[in-house]
């Protein structure tokens, strides 16, 4: 067939070609109705694509395959961009007039791609990563190298054992699997390929770990990918980028099993991630990630400063945010991990305690953030409300409730009622019910009658059963009593005498009087005499 050069085809602008209009037509649909809307007399015609898949570089393989009358080699390195050109020329069975077709000779390779090598396999996902954000090309392509990829890692030594298709790749042997493991997993039999995945963009690393999601691939072997893929492109990545990084490997993190996550990681992503100012939704799956391990936690952990601009030391909002995520993941909150991160809050407690600048209600509703039932003794937060106190002391007597409601006197040991019972800086109507609540919670248990040491209440002996624990409880009350009397007689006392001071100076007046005015004496009352 006589070859003319009587079409001009610019590719995307980077390259022209001078083609047989024919011949490009008879393999291609999307050429051939062009040109059959074209009078037969147009000599010169020009196509431009802005849109080309692949570029120059893919124009000219569908090229060669129509003036090599429907033949090319197909290749681990060309076959995404093969399929991508052909389906955007419209080569496929349908549209050839019954030449051979491209598509369909792309699909026998494609049935062969359990025999690629692990070099090839990851020569073709390169390409579909360059390619695959085209509107004309195949996902079918991506999902099989993809599948086909994770089948792989699963089962690592069937990679060597796999024949090319290809004619210039070699057989992929023992000695080439363990050259492609890094240094430092290269005794790891289920990480050895962190590696070789590296040059993964963030959106096909997303198509690739919801795919291993979906085929049951183990969730602690994918959460440490994506821990050491963020630390690797982090070292050269651009502000913008590692945003865009970490808000999709939390997003991957948020669908995996809790108990593959790791701690510290979520952590050091969170640093990462606060310094980038990702999006509030991400944010809040990355504090629920954290707040469902929190009892992993340790109390350095937990010491983040506050966001700038506020006056307090530490961020209190984001370890209550955490609490409260913590308590969502776990119902059951009497527990071995909830006492752990009740201890965590109680150590907590004890470093913002001193914050001049903590608000009462703040610090009462870290008081209260963990269930009573979670904690054994409140020594801990008794220590710190009284370090709260006597910090803040210019706090009115309701702020100091409310910050001492909290406590449950129960909870507390006999050392520590004794100092709450002294302690001038807690409101006096605390003070009281901790000395009746010691008596309330120490007599049941002994089922003897103890020493009242606060107020003095001497000891009686032990052997007596609920007639004695009545009995403390009613002359604790009734020494309760006495001291409110007691301190009522002496304001009475004082006035008594302020009262005695006036009746004195009115007496004298008097007498005075009655001198001056003899027969109208009067009688002053007995108090005054």
């Amino acid at each position: 067939m006589e070859v003319c050069c009587d079409l001009e085809v610019d590719v995307n602008g980077e390259e022209t070609f001078m083609v047989d209009k024919r011949i490009l037509a008879s393999f291609s649909g999307r050429f051939s109705k062009l040109f059959d809307k074209l009078s037969r007399k147009t000599r010169k015609l020009k196509v431009i694509f802005n849109d080309f898949p692949g570029g120059a570089e893919g124009f000219e393989l569908i090229t060669r395959f129509c003036y090599n009358s429907g033949k090319t080699k197909i290749t681990s390195r060309n076959i995404f961009l093969l399929s991508s050109a052909a389906i955007f020329m419209e080569m496929g069975s349908n549209d050839s007039h019954g030449k051979p077709n491209l598509i369909d000779q792309i699909e026998i390779p494609l049935e062969e791609i359990n025999h690629w090598t692990w070099p090839e396999l990851l020569e073709a996902l390169k390409q579909c990563q360059d390619l695959h954000s085209t509107a004309e090309s195949s996902p079918f392509i991506l999902d099989k190298i993809l599948c086909c990829l994770i089948e792989r890692l699963d089962f690592p030594g069937a990679s060597s054992k796999c024949a090319s298709f290809s004619e210039n790749s070699t057989k992929f042997s023992s000695d080439d699997f363990r050259s492609s493991v890094s240094t430092k997993d290269k005794h790891s039999q289920k990480t050895w390929w962190f590696e070789d995945l590296l040059f993964l963009k963030v959106d096909l690393i997303d198509k690739l770990i919801k795919l291993m999601i979906s085929r049951n691939f183990d969730h602690s072997i994918i959460c440490k990918f994506l821990f050491y893929n963020q630390r690797s492109r982090f070292l050269s990545a651009s502000p913008y980028e590692k945003r865009n990084i970490a808000e999709v490997i939390i997003s991957l993190l948020s669908l995996l099993d809790r108990r593959s996550h790791s701690f510290k990681h979520l952590f050091e992503i969170f640093r990462v991630a606060s310094s980038l100012n990702i999006s509030k939704h991400y944010r809040k799956k990355l504090e629920n990630l954290i707040g469902s391990q929190l009892d992993q936690a340790t109390l350095d952990y937990l010491l983040i400063p506050a966001p700038h601009g506020k006056d307090y030391v530490y961020d209190v909002n984001l370890v209550l945010r955490l609490v409260k995520a913590f308590l969502s993941e776990n119902d059951n909150w009497v527990s071995m991990k909830s006492n752990k991160v009740s201890g965590l809050i109680d150590s907590y407690l004890a470093e913002v305690s001193p914050d001049s600048c903590l608000k009462p209600s703040k610090f009462a509703e870290l008081l209260r953030v963990m269930p009573d039932s979670t904690r054994e003794s409140h020594d801990g937060l008794y220590h710190a409300i009284d370090f709260y106190v006597q910090v803040h002391s210019g706090l009115s007597e309701e702020e100091k409730l409310r910050v001492c409601r909290t406590l449950n006197y129960e909870k507390l040991s006999t050392e520590a009622l004794k100092h709450i019972a002294q302690n001038s800086r807690f409101p006096s109507k605390i003070a009281v019910k901790s000395f009746i609540n010691e008596q309330y919670k120490l007599v049941p248990k002994t089922k003897s009658v103890v020493t009242i040491n606060p107020v003095g209440v001497k000891a009686l002996m032990a052997g007596k059963r609920k007639a004695d624990a009545s009995h403390i409880l009613i002359c604790a009350k009734q020494r309760t009593e006495t001291e409110e009397l007691e301190h009522h007689f002496h304001g009475m006392k004082w006035k008594m005498k302020e009262l005695e001071k006036a009746c004195r100076i009115m007496q004298t007046e008097m007498e005075d009087v009655t001198r001056a005015t003899p027969g109208k004496a009067r009688y002053l009352p007995k108090l005054c005499s």
